[in-house]
Parts: structure tokens; sequence; C-alpha cells
């Protein structure tokens, strides 16, 4: 039997996944990423090189050259001025409005190579000074445009098809390499991206095979330079025994606290930010005081230092979880409030990632709650990072995942708490956060 010709004038169905994974063009495509996944490690390692950098010379450095003891108390609202200014005059000049909204948590869609430049300088001018927002969401951003401008250069008219995957694949290697493993960035980028079925394979493959390559170009970057790997990891974790029922009880509390906070946080963050927007590049800067102010609030408050308050949290939260022991609750309470007022008032105006200081919070609400009696400290710290991470992202799967990573030598032992928590700070986001509204032309800045 001859198979029917196709049908003039009728399209084609869309293409078979299986039929994709059988191809040349999808092996070329995994080469493809496996070369992407150099050069996008590359320049995520030394754009979080740089970031460290400048953080350390403006906040510890030079201080100390220009003859303080110390950090001076009034010492973040200049830079965090500077943040402000630099970063609008970055989104309102440079194309691309210098990557994604921030307040609407992590969102997938395509970067052309033109706004690279955009991106790069708006959040290395967030990132740098002190505003609490993290690299994620810029890397995630500068991944995929490094791909899709190899695939222009490689081949201009090259298939659609080729663009999506291979930006992809750079997304994968940048998140990967920040979060430490392959696997959870690959989770996160599911989620983000909304991957599944049989097309989840074409997406997914190339981009843990750039992912892996990544892992191994900044492994292999940092013994030739020294400067570290900027991945996500917590040493010295005291082992925790198997879950009690008093725990699971804890999972509930502080899956609808977190539910909460983050409702909070996100919520008056999109309140602002329309605000910001009609006057972006004189009100970018005040809202960078603004941050300021919180941080000062906390330094005068508990005598500890603003970094607790500023940054993404990624430095200090290892540091947080291992002197445990030295915060008292009111301490840790101030800098719950002051870090989530800061990251509401960095989502509304800035550039940055959402996951970093989610987590922060989490872990430092869940040492608090370890001071009630009846959690393990570890316990926590785990469940709060992973319900935080779900209400502000909406991602159940990264969620679990984090809080392993994390505390990798625990994580089985964790795990079913940390699911009952991220369950039910996840359910309780979606009744309480009204759903966005659909993305509407921005209206043209006023004169500042």
């Amino acid at each position: 039997m001859t198979t029917p010709a196709a049908t003039p004038g009728v399209a084609a169905g869309p293409p078979d996944p299986e039929s994709i994974l059988r191809s040349r063009q999808f092996v070329a495509l995994l080469v493809m990423g496996a070369i992407v996944g150099v050069p996008v490690a590359a320049v995520a390692y030394f754009f979080l090189d740089g970031v460290a950098r400048v953080q350390n010379e403006v906040y510890v450095n030079l201080p100390t050259s220009m003859g303080f003891h110390g950090e001076p108390l009034w010492w973040p609202l200049p830079w965090l001025a500077l943040s402000g200014l630099l970063v609008a005059l970055a989104i309102t000049y440079l194309p691309g409005t210098g990557g994604h909204e921030p307040s609407e948590g992590l969102k997938s869609g395509g970067v052309q190579p033109i706004e690279l430049f955009g991106i790069i300088a708006a959040a290395f001018a967030t990132l740098s000074l002190g505003v609490v927002l993290g690299p994620e969401a810029p890397l995630i951003a500068i991944g995929g445009g490094l791909g899709a401008l190899a695939v222009h250069l490689i081949k201009r008219d090259a298939n659609p098809m080729a663009a999506v995957v291979i930006g992809a694949a750079g997304s994968f290697t940048a998140i990967a390499t920040l979060l430490g493993s392959p696997l959870v960035g690959a989770f996160l980028l599911m989620e983000m991206i909304g991957l599944g079925g049989t097309m989840m394979e074409v997406v997914l493959v190339p981009g843990v095979l750039a992912a892996g390559i990544g892992s191994l170009i900044f492994v292999g970057l940092n013994s030739l330079t020294g400067f570290g790997t900027f991945s996500l990891a917590v040493s010295n974790v005291p082992v925790v025994g198997t879950p009690t029922a008093g725990e699971f009880g804890w999972a509930f509390v502080i899956g609808i606290a977190s539910a909460i906070v983050a409702a909070v946080v996100f919520r008056g963050a999109r309140l602002l930010r329309p605000v910001v927007e009609r006057r972006r590049i004189s009100l970018t800067p005040l809202i960078g005081l603004a941050v300021g102010g919180a941080a000062i609030a906390f330094q005068a408050g508990t005598g500890r230092s603003s970094s607790d308050v500023l940054f993404s949290g990624q430095s200090e939260l290892p540091t947080l979880v291992g002197h445990a022991a030295s915060w008292s609750v009111g301490a840790l309470l101030l800098l719950l409030a002051c870090k989530a007022v800061a990251y509401s008032l960095s989502l509304s105006s800035f550039r940055g990632g959402p996951i970093f200081p989610s987590m922060f919070i989490g872990a430092a609400g869940g040492i608090a709650l370890s001071h009630a009696g009846g959690l393990p400290m570890i316990a926590g710290v785990a469940m709060g990072v992973g319900a935080m991470t779900a209400g502000a992202l909406k991602m159940p799967m990264t969620a679990v995942l984090l809080p392993s990573l994390l505390f990798a030598t625990d994580a089985i032992a964790l795990m079913p708490v940390v699911i009952v928590a991220v369950v039910v700070s996840f359910v309780v986001s979606m009744h309480i956060n009204p759903p966005l509204p659909p993305a509407v032309p921005a209206a043209p800045a006023s004169s500042p």
C-alpha cells in the first residue's frame, strides 16, 4: 500500500519529537549545545567574579582605605543611589529594558543578542552595589542571548527550533553553574518554560549536556584563577534524625507563613513598580536610598553588618546557618523585616533574580522558629528555604530540590518535611495571589 500524498494547500502537522530525536539535525544540536556551553560558562564565571570583586572593593576595602574603622553607618546610601541611577539609565536607553521584571518571578522569553549589553549593564549595577536581588535571572537571560547569537553566527537561516533549543541550552548552562547542579538547573528551566511531554527531551538533552560541560568549565577556571566556583553550598551541617510528628506540624506552619510573606513582598513590589516606571530616572535612586535605609536600620538596631540585609544573600546564607547560635530571636526578627522590605523595594525597580533573597529570608525564618522548641535548626532552615522559594517562584519541584542541594548530607532525612512545607506554601500562594494581568506595552517615561 502506498502512502497518500499530502493534500495540497493543507499545512503539515507539528514536527514529531521522536523523529527529531532520531535525526541528524538533533545530533548537530547536541554538538552545538556542547560548544555553546563553553563560552556561556566562561562569561557567567567572569560576570560573577566581577560582581564579587566590586562588592568587596566597595563595601570592604574602600572604607578601610579612606581611614574608617569598618563600614560607616551611612556607607550603603551613596552606592545604592548610584546603582539606582545606573540601572534606570540602562533600562531607559539601552535595548531590552535591562531584562525581565523581577517582580513577576522568573519568566521565560527569547533574548535577542542586541539586548545583551543592556541586560549585563543593568544586572551588574544592581548586583555589585548592594541591591537585594540575585544573579540567576540575568544569567539565564545572558545564556539564552549568547545561545541565540551562536546560532545566528553559525547559520543565519537556521531553523527556528535550533535557536530555541540552543538558546535554552545557554540558559541551562548559566543557571546550572550558579546552582552547582545541572539537575537543579534543569528542573528550574523546565518549570519556568513549562516543558513537558516528548518535546521536553528535545530541549532538555542538549541543555543538560551544555550545563555539564559548563560545570566543568567553572571547575577548570577556578583551578586556574582561584576565584571560586560561586556555587551555592552549606558545609559542616549537623546530622538530623528521622522527622518527628512535631516537625510535620511545623512544616504546615512554615508553609503558610512563607506563602503570606512572599505574597506581601511581591504584592508590595507590584504596587510600587508602576509608580517608579513613570519617572524611572528620578525615582529609582530614591528606591535605592530606601533599600539602604532598611540596611542602616538593621545595622543600628543589632550592631551587625549591613551586608546581612544587602545583596542577594547567596554568600551570606552559609554564614547565617553556620553561626545560627549567635543570633538572638530579636535580631532574627529585625533581619527578616528589613530584608523583606529591602527585597520588595528591589523587586519593584531593579534588575536581578528572586531566588536567593527568598532562600535567605526562609532560612532566617526557620532559624527564628527553631528557638520556639520542637524544631531542629537545620530542619527549620530547609523547610523555610523550600517554602519561601515555592511561595516566590510557584515552582514546587525546584523548591524541593534547592534545600536538598544546600544540605546534601541530610537530604534524605529532610525531604519528607520539606515536601510538606513546599506543597503547603505552593497551594496557599496559588489561593492568595491574584493572577498577573496580561502584559501591556509600557507607557513612555516622562522626563526625570
